[in-house]
This record gives C-alpha cells, structure tokens and sequence, in this order.
C-alpha cells in the first residue's frame, strides 16, 4: 500500500509537471505568435571610417541622413570589424573570425567563404524571411560561393572585392555599369551607388507577404573613387586633396540615398517595424591625406586607418533603429560596450526570434540586451587582426580588445577611455594585464588554427554552367593583378594555382583568355586608355602580347596547344578523373616569357 501511494504521488507530480511544460509551450507559442517579426536592412559602406560622418564631429563631410539617423538611433561607440573589407564582411556573414573561414584576405583565392559556414542569410532565409543582397559580395564569385548559394533568394552584385576589379564585368566605372542578377548579367543605367538603393527600394516595394531581409552592402567609397560631378562640386572649396574630395563626395552620394531610402520606409509605413542597421566595414582608407605638407581630414583622433590593429582601422560607426522594438534614442542613445561584427548573426536571430543553432563554434556571441534592457555586458576579450597572406601568421598585427584595453601586437597596451589616440603604451604598468590578454590570444589562435583551410572551387555546377576563375583568385606569394587597369597593363606574371575540385569523370574544356569573354579583346590585341577626367579615374592603355601556345597543368596531367592570336581565347580538351587539384594555365608569348591566363572558362564536355 505504501509502495502504491508512492507510485501514484509520483505519477500526480509528473503529470502536473507534463501539464505545467504544455501549457507553458502553449503561452510561449501563442507570444511567438503574436510577435510580429521585423524587417531588417543592414546597411554596410566600404572604406568609410569613424570618423567619416558629421555626427562624430567631421566638420567638413555632409552627412546629414546619416546625422539625423544617428539622433533617432541607438549607437553603439565601442563597435569593431575586420580591419579589411572581405573579413569583416566574413565575420559578419558567419559569426566567426575570418580566419576560420578562408577570407582572411581580398584577394588570391583567401576571400571565398568557405562552404561549411553558414550564413545569416540562410539563417534567415530558413526562418520564412525573404532574403535580398545588393552592391558588394566580396566572398566568392564561383558556384557554391556566391550570395545567390548562399542564401540570399535575389542578389545583385558586382564581381570581387569592387566595381572594376578583375572578376567584374569588364570595364565597369561606376556609372551606366553592367552586374550580376543571381549570376546574370544586366546592364543598368546610373550611378552605382544609387543603383543599389533604388533595386533595393523596388524590392522592398514587393515584399507583402513575408518580412524581408535585405543585406545593402555598398562599394563605396571605395576607390577608385569615381564619383557624380554634383557631389564633387559639393567639396570644391575644402581644405582636402583631390582623392578626399572625390571620397568625401561618395559618401555625401551613400548619404543621400539613405535620406531616400528612410523616406520611402516612412511614407510606406515599414520604419517602426524595421530594424535598419547603418556601418562601416573598417576604418577609413582615403578620409585622412596630406596638403602642403599638412594633414588633412578628420579620424575623431584615432590612431591608424584602414588595414591598421589599432582602433582607427577597426573600430567603425554603428547605428541600430528600431521604433516596434524599442531600439530607438529614446530608449538608450548610446551604449560603450565592447561589441564587433561577429556579435551580429547570433544578436540578429535573437531580436528577430529565428530559430538558430550554430552549425559551428561562434566567436561572436548575443548581444541584445545591450539594446532591449541597457544591461551591461559581461567583461571579455576579442581579437581582431590584419593578415593579407597566403597563410595566416601568429601574433601578425593582432589586436586584443577587453573593454577599453587593447593589446596591440602583444606588447602594446593602451586603456583608450583616457588615450583615445593610443599614444601612451602601458605595458610596463601592467604586465599582469598584458600577460592575461597575450594568454587569451594564444588560445584563441590556437583554436582558429584548426578551423584554417583553403575553399576548394568546383568544376560542376547544377546546370552545366562555366566555371570562369579569374587571376583575382589565383593563390600565389606574388603580385597579382588584382583590377582591369593591371589586367590591360599586362606587368604581373605570378606563379601560383587554383585549388579545384572534378566531381565527375569525363571531358572538360578549357577556354583561356587574356581578356574576359565580353571585352570582345583577342589575346593578342592592344586596347586604347580609357582618359580620367576630374571625378573618374582612367584606365591603362592594353598592351599587347604576341602570344604563340598556350598549356594547362592539372594534377598529373598536362596539355599544350598553339594560339591563334586573333582570338578571343585559347581551348584545349582534357580527361580528368574525380577528385581535387592544382590547377594553373599559361600563355607562352613569341619571345618565350611565360604570362598567366588571367581568365579560364571551363565546362565538361
């Protein structure tokens, strides 16, 4: 009889607590219901530092969107990316340190994100949320790399790291260019950087029946720095060199678009349930110059610029405004808390309520009580560095973060909240100090290390469709023509490979240019310069090559052929078997010298 109460007594409490659990999911739904989920835009500049913007005290840039949404905003001052564009845009994609995820670099095959990470694009896509991405990828222009395989349902870019770099469509300017819809190329009248936002306002116009997250990742300003004759003319009589005009003029273009964009939101009634995001990508590359032997802009008295491990060439504007979330000035206007890039996806599915589990080990982590209830975070450390090798390299312009403390290199510390300009070091005041931070580095490295491997680029796609690798990727230890200027010169020979990947046996051929496809060029034709003018850059005249053969090495095997220089490309046939490779493919010109294919389409046959 005891043992039976006993049995019954336990029975009653598991079915309260079954009954409790039910009805607790049923609330818990039912508030998951009635929650409306936001949009989200997130607005990211290129090249645009702290203090390239009027509301951190720039008293010659016009920036007044941009100032009057800073007024409106929550702002977080002590916010840090990547000190380069292709990191940063990395850490923000995927919550990890770019060295995790092979973009640790722009260019020479080290800015593809690996195809293991997952996106918050796909997060996002994954939780019912349209998915849009507009301007700059900067992550792989090769199937499974782009942002159109990496969760974004419509994505319209640019080829690389910028509008006129090698894997863009070929002599592109800024103005009246040709991009990427989902891969295809379409041709578009305007200026770029109004191109984004006006797609992106057309897009938003056809979202009614799911929310939508549109990732507006501008290229400006970043050189060249063509720029509207307008907004040059708006810096005519400024105590700045001709390049911080023009830049200067770029970010007063980004500007106005904003002002455009907020009004549509506004009149359309999608701003109070919107969450908008306003940032850079690092710190400043053109703002700072010199003039008659004086310095010349502003930098909110950081130290350093773009590529730079101290604070002014990661530590960057960020600007978050949500009126139906509580995210707004009124709410809490600034927040010094220690926050970066990869704090954003994991924030982002928290404010959102998306349904995440990190496939992989976050560097970042959810911050959005910093928003929501003004509670201060708990002290950690972050590390930010600059490595734009072949192969990360310890200890190489690292930067420890911990609150206001940075250690800078491993010997340098500096306490910013009394040193904003990071003048004086402090290691010798406190070694105890400098030693924790080192010890959390050397752990951190020593995890990132197990993560590192290059991207592996396929030679099938779904459809059959070409696989075009430019130079732009090409992993090598020398100079690589990186942009269409270096590509008409004709200077940089680099060795060097791709790493591939054959998942079906069988025939594959092999176009190989010295021009892209589009340019209609011969490999062996000279091309005209194109002129600057006042507020564009000109391009290098095409020199010409007498080109004679051409080979493709591939593993083991290996094909020559002879050119005909009155064509557009070389074409050679080869077998290959299943599996991973080096590849690279050369020009032989009349007088011997060997020259890189700078461009190879590839097809199976």
């Amino acid at each position: 009889m005891k043992l039976g109460n006993n049995l019954f007594l336990k029975f009653s409490v598991l079915v309260l607590i079954f009954s409790s659990c039910k009805d607790r999911n049923t609330v818990d739904e039912k508030k998951a219901n009635d929650f409306e989920r936001p949009n989200v835009i997130f607005i990211i500049t290129d090249d645009q530092g702290y203090g390239d913007v009027g509301f951190h005290g720039n008293t010659i840039i016009k920036t007044p969107n941009i100032d009057a949404l800073a007024a409106k905003s929550t702002e977080l001052t002590n916010f840090h990316v990547g000190t380069t564009c292709a990191p940063s845009r990395a850490g923000l994609m995927t919550g990890r340190n770019s060295n995790r995820n092979n973009a640790w670099h722009t260019i020479g095959g080290c800015s593809i994100l690996n195809e293991e990470e997952q996106t918050m694009s796909e997060v996002f896509q994954e939780n019912g949320y349209a998915t849009a991405m507009f301007g700059k990828w900067h992550l792989g222009d090769n199937y499974p790399f782009r942002p159109h395989d990496r969760g974004f349902d419509n994505a319209l870019y640019h080829g690389g790291g910028g509008v006129g770099q090698t894997p863009d469509f070929w002599n592109n300017d800024y103005f009246d260019d040709t991009y990427f819809r989902n891969g295809i190329p379409e041709k578009f009248k305007g200026y770029c950087t109004d191109v984004w936002f006006n797609e992106t306002i057309k897009y938003i116009e056809d979202q009614a029946d799911k929310p939508f997250f549109a990732y507006l990742a501008l290229n400006a300003p970043h050189g060249p720095f063509n720029v509207p004759q307008e907004y040059l003319d708006m810096y005519a009589d400024a105590n700045l060199t001709d390049t911080q005009k023009r830049f200067y003029g770029m970010i007063s273009n980004v500007d106005d678009n904003i002002g455009k964009l907020l009004k549509y939101l506004e009149t359309s009634g999608k701003l109070e349930n919107t969450i908008l995001v306003f940032t850079t990508d690092n710190g400043t590359a053109a703002g700072i110059g010199k003039k008659n032997g004086l310095t010349t802009g502003y930098n909110a008295n950081l130290r350093g610029t773009k590529s730079s491990p101290y604070d002014g060439g990661h530590r960057v504007p960020f600007l978050i405004h949500w009126p139906k979330g509580n995210i707004t000035s009124k709410n809490q206007k600034k927040s010094n808390d220690l926050v970066t890039h990869v704090d954003i996806l994991p924030t982002f599915a928290a404010l959102c309520k998306l349904a995440y589990t990190p496939k992989n080990y976050l560097d970042g982590t959810d911050v959005s009580q910093v928003f929501q209830s003004n509670t201060k975070l708990e002290d950690r450390m972050l590390v930010v560095d600059t490595q734009r090798l072949q192969w990360p390299k310890k200890d190489r312009n690292s930067c420890v973060m911990q609150g206001e403390w940075r250690l800078v290199n491993g010997d340098e510390l500096y306490n910013i909240e009394t040193d904003i300009s990071q003048t004086e070091n402090l290691s010798d005041k406190f070694p105890e100090r400098v030693k924790n931070m080192q010890a959390f580095y050397d752990e951190w490295w020593k995890s990132t290390e197990a993560d590192m491997h290059y991207a592996s680029i396929p030679l099938n796609t779904p459809n059959n469709e070409n696989v075009l690798l430019t130079i732009h990727d090409l992993h090598s230890e020398d100079p690589i023509p990186w942009n269409q200027d270096l590509i008409r010169k004709g200077e940089f020979s680099p060795k060097g490979y791709y790493l591939v990947r054959v998942e079906e046996d069988g025939l594959y051929q092999f176009k190989l240019g010295r021009y892209p496809q589009e340019s209609n060029l011969n490999i062996n034709e000279t091309t005209d310069a194109v002129l600057s003018t006042i507020n564009k850059d000109g391009l290098s005249a095409g020199v010409g090559k007498e080109i004679v053969s051409a080979s493709v090495t591939i593993g083991k095997y290996k094909t020559k052929v002879l050119a005909n220089g009155n064509s557009n490309n070389v074409q050679l046939n080869q077998h290959l078997k299943k599996g991973s490779y080096h590849l690279s493919a050369s020009f032989t010109t009349e007088d011997d010298q060997q020259l890189p294919a700078y461009y190879i389409s590839i097809t199976k046959k």
